[in-house]
C-alpha cells in the first residue's frame, strides 16, 4: 500500500561551492510521486522537487535556480501509483525538469532502478551530465561519479566488486572534490549501512565530499578520511558555503 511521507529537506555548510553557485541541491532515491506546485496530476517526486526550486527561491529559502547546482545520486523512478517497491523505469524527465528549471549545473549518477543513458542526458545542456566513470569540472570544483551498484554484471547497472573498486581508484587519482555514488560506503555508526570495502578504499584518497544513497541513514553525515559522506537517500540536502 502507498504511504504518505514528508520529504526531508536539510541544510549543510561546506567549505567550497563551484564558482557561480550560491547553493548545491543534492538528492537521491526519490522513489515516490507528488503534486507539483505548478498543478496537474501527481508526477515523479524528482520533477516536483525541481518545480519547487522556483517556489523556494521566491520565498527567499533558496537562491534563484541559475545560481543553484544539482547533484543526483540515482533511483529517481516510482511506479505511477507509488504502490510497488523497487520498480524500475525511465527517469529522463526528472533530469529534464532540473535542466528546465534553469539550474546552472546538473550532474548525477544512475541508480540500479533507473532507465536513462548518458547520451540522453547530455542532450539537455552543456552542464548536464550522467556520470559513470567520468570526471567533470564546474566552477573550479571537480565532480566524479559511478552509476549503479556492486553485483552481477549480467544485470543492468551492476559491476563486480573488483571492477567497481578499480574505477574508484581511477577516479580518485588525483583526488576529487565531490564523488557521486548510488551505493556508498559504510559510515561511522553501525546503523550507517553501506559497503565496507568502499570505505576502506576511499579512505586512502578521500574526496572532500562523497554523496550516496541506496540505503537510508537517519543521521546523514559521517566522516571519511579527511572528507565526509552525506547520505541523500529519500532526502534533499542543500549545501551552502
Amino acid at each position: 500500500m502507498p504511504q504518505n511521507v514528508q520529504l526531508g529537506v536539510e541544510q549543510l555548510v561546506v567549505d567550497k561551492l563551484p564558482a557561480g553557485c550560491d547553493a548545491l541541491v543534492a538528492a537521491g532515491d526519490l522513489q515516490g510521486v507528488a503534486f507539483s506546485p505548478l498543478g496537474g496530476d501527481p508526477e515523479l517526486l524528482g520533477i516536483a522537487v525541481a518545480d519547487y526550486l522556483g517556489v523556494w527561491a521566491e520565498s527567499g529559502l533558496l537562491p534563484p535556480a541559475d545560481r543553484i547546482g544539482v547533484l543526483l545520486t540515482g533511483d529517481l523512478y516510482s511506479a505511477p501509483g507509488a504502490d510497488r517497491r523497487g520498480a524500475s523505469g525511465a527517469v529522463l524527465d526528472v533530469w529534464l525538469a532540473f535542466a528546465a528549471a534553469g539550474c546552472s549545473m546538473v550532474y548525477g549518477v544512475a541508480g540500479n532502478h533507473d532507465e536513462v543513458t548518458a547520451t540522453q542526458v547530455a542532450e539537455l545542456g552543456p552542464h548536464v551530465a550522467l556520470l559513470d566513470g567520468d570526471r567533470r569540472d564546474f566552477g573550479g570544483v571537480t565532480v566524479a561519479g559511478i552509476s549503479g551498484i556492486i553485483g552481477d554484471p549480467g544485470r543492468a547497472l551492476r559491476r563486480t566488486e573488483q571492477a567497481f573498486l578499480a574505477l574508484i581508484q581511477k577516479l580518485t587519482t588525483p583526488p576529487v572534490d565531490v564523488l557521486l555514488l548510488h551505493e556508498g560506503p559504510t559510515g561511522e555508526r553501525a546503523e550507517q549501512l553501506g559497503r565496507a570495502v568502499l570505505r576502506s578504499t576511499l579512505e586512502r584518497r578521500a574526496p572532500g565530499l562523497t554523496l550516496c544513497g541506496h540505503v537510508h541513514w537517519d543521521e546523514p553525515v559521517a566522516a571519511l578520511g579527511d572528507g565526509h559522506i552525506v547520505n541523500v537517500d529519500a532526502r534533499v540536502v542543500v549545501l551552502t558555503a
